[in-house]
């Protein structure tokens, strides 16, 4: 059985409720029903806007910067442009995932095309990406079944370090440098690695048993344990667009030189591999959110256990360059067809009715919430003195050093390289 992109999640799982009055029916009459429909006029100025400001940062950087005479002043130039242009660039990754979920634009194949075209440009497989994100967002925080960010539980965790310490409250926390070179390392190459091994997700949320050979779990494998036998096809399609990308790259850098493609693409790339995996990670990881048990979960718990973030300095390249995903990511789980620029005032309809389910935390800086995040979330266990019952189901983080990510993955038997 294929993917099912075309129904709501609650159409699909066990819905659940924010009380015994307000249900997901509930939330989407109190959306204005403009909100669920994409728009030309909206979603064209936009990518127009993003490709316009992609281009001009690129013509300025290749004929400006090499002009530079001072050798510090011209690398200061490059690493600049390297950050604007990585913070547009994102904002096309995040029209082609909008693009994924057949929002932003009216049309099926506009989104498809669209979509594979900015998503193929920042070395993202569409296709194989837009089938584990689907599930995703249809098993959000479900232990057993959600594709990202699946914390480990307290035995896994232990499990992760190679200490004679016999319980967590024994292990000694990372020191500063070490916890600050750990999250370079996540921000980095952490979206790369997911796409390679997919590692942040349940093993057990996977159509085929989880792989041992090289690339098994890969989003690049028509044939691997993450996609069913029918979307081969599309694997293989988001693939031959990444080899022609990366051959497009190569000739480039024959007529331009390797140096120049590096900065003009790698350093923005980087930056957007960065920022994918900063709000990504922050959208889903809060010391006050909880994980489900796949008994205890349902659609709605699983959707409200998100976060709405606001980057502080940041806020109006979230607005502007990142079309609102940072501020309204609560409402982007509970309606993901709502295209992005509907996004607040959807949002702004909503939160009213949720109560006590509707999580935001808009008072952390960027870098202050990412190091929270990441000290205070390694590993999960009930906490009756959250929950006020350890037994409904409810998984908390908590905090901890962390686990070499080498080991972490070896642990789950998710392998890159095939010894």
């Amino acid at each position: 059985m294929a993917v099912d992109y075309d129904s709501h999640p609650a159409e699909l799982v066990h819905t659940g409720n924010v009380d015994p009055k307000i249900g997901i029916d509930e939330l989407k009459l109190a959306i204005p029903p403009q909100c669920f429909k994409p728009s030309w006029t909206k979603a064209l100025p936009l990518l127009v806007q993003d490709l316009a400001f992609a281009t001009f940062l690129t013509f300025l950087a290749f004929y400006a910067i090499p002009s530079i005479s001072n050798g510090l002043s011209r690398e200061v130039a490059w690493q600049v442009y390297g950050f604007a242009q990585g913070i547009v660039w994102t904002g096309l990754w995040i029209i082609g995932h909008d693009n994924g979920h057949g929002s932003f634009f009216p049309s099926k194949v506009a989104n498809h095309i669209s979509g594979y075209l900015l998503h193929t440009f920042l070395m993202t497989p569409y296709f194989s990406w837009r089938s584990t994100h689907r599930r995703h967002h249809i098993y959000a925080n479900n232990m057993k079944l959600d594709h990202n960010y699946v914390p480990p539980r307290r035995d896994d965790y232990m499990r992760a370090f190679w200490s004679k310490a016999k319980g967590v409250e024994e292990l000694c926390e990372d020191a500063p440098i070490v916890t600050f070179f750990r999250i370079v390392l996540q921000q980095v190459i952490g979206f790369p690695w997911y796409l390679l091994v997919n590692i942040t997700a349940a093993p057990t949320s996977l159509p085929k048993k989880p792989s041992k050979v090289a690339l098994g779990n890969s989003h690049f494998a028509p044939w691997g344990s993450l996609f069913r036998a029918e979307e081969a096809s599309l694997v293989f399609g988001s693939d031959a667009g990444l080899a022609a990308m990366a051959t497009l790259l190569y000739f480039c850098g024959q007529h331009i030189g390797s140096g120049t493609v590096a900065r003009l693409y790698v350093l923005p790339y980087l930056w957007v591999n960065h920022w994918i995996v900063a709000i990504t990670y922050l959208h889903h990881t809060h010391p006050d959110l909880p994980k489900f048990e796949a008994e205890s979960w349902n659609f709605i718990k699983g959707a409200t256990s998100t976060v709405d973030r606001s980057f502080g300095p940041f806020g109006f390249v979230s607005r502007f360059f990142w079309h609102d995903i940072i501020d309204h990511h609560v409402c982007h789980h509970l309606f993901s067809r709502i295209p992005c620029y509907h996004l607040k005032e959807a949002s702004e309809a909503i939160i009213p009715l949720m109560g006590d389910m509707y999580h935001a935390d808009k008072d952390s800086m960027f870098l202050s919430g990412l190091w929270e995040s990441f000290t205070k979330c390694q590993w999960v266990e009930p906490d009756a003195n959250k929950s006020g019952n350890a037994n409904d189901g409810k998984l908390w983080y908590k905090g901890g050093p962390s686990p070499p990510p080498e080991v972490r993955m070896a642990q789950r038997g998710w392998y890159f390289l095939p010894w």
